[in-house]
């Protein structure tokens, strides 16, 4: 049987060597390696465990693998994982500042840059529209993000009284307004 610490470093590592456009893009390819292939943790688990990861500060794809490493061996198991999702994007970074300075002036890196762009847009966009489904969230919701988008925006309100009313809402929701499953 092979080392948990090593096989979720690989894990974590091949996500964050081969996912383009940061964490949200990078939730397909964790789900399907933590859920579906090496049975880490449950789907409704990994849907609460994304919940919690946007709400703390820090980035969310780290943020996602240290919850996910500390569920299967405490803190050895999340440093085994926040290593290997961070390690990639740090290696990476470090080519591209070395040699970047040599190649931003030529036409066709700057199209290739310009190219990613909308593909990253899909990459976001697919998987919170699947777990939206799945979850139950429909187009009556929609007006929540879209408010809280422009309270954001056009008036300037902090982002902390955003999720501090979110989460009071759905907690009133879920105490008062929710029908209880027998």
């Amino acid at each position: 049987m092979d080392n948990i610490y090593w096989t979720s470093f690989k894990t974590f590592f091949k996500i964050g060597a081969f996912t383009l456009g940061g964490g949200y893009a990078m939730i397909p390819i964790i789900q399907a390696e933590v859920v579906d292939r090496h049975r880490w943790v449950e789907e409704e688990e990994f849907v609460d465990l994304i919940a919690i990861a946007q709400s703390c500060p820090g980035v969310f794809a780290i943020n996602l693998s240290v919850f996910i490493g500390y569920k299967l061996r405490r803190t050895p198991g999340a440093l085994c994982t926040a290593l290997g999702t961070a390690l990639p994007s740090f290696l990476m970074i470090l080519a591209i500042a070395i040699c970047f300075r040599h190649f931003m002036d030529i036409p066709w890196v700057a199209a290739m840059f310009a190219g990613i762009r909308p593909a990253v847009v899909a990459l976001i966009a697919v998987p919170t529209f699947n777990m939206a489904r799945r979850v139950g969230i429909n187009l009556n919701c929609c007006w929540i993000p879209i408010v809280s988008a422009l309270l954001i925006w056009a008036m300037g309100v902090n982002p902390i009284f955003i999720l501090l009313a979110a989460g009071v809402g759905g907690w009133l929701y879920g105490k008062f307004i929710k029908p209880t499953e027998p």
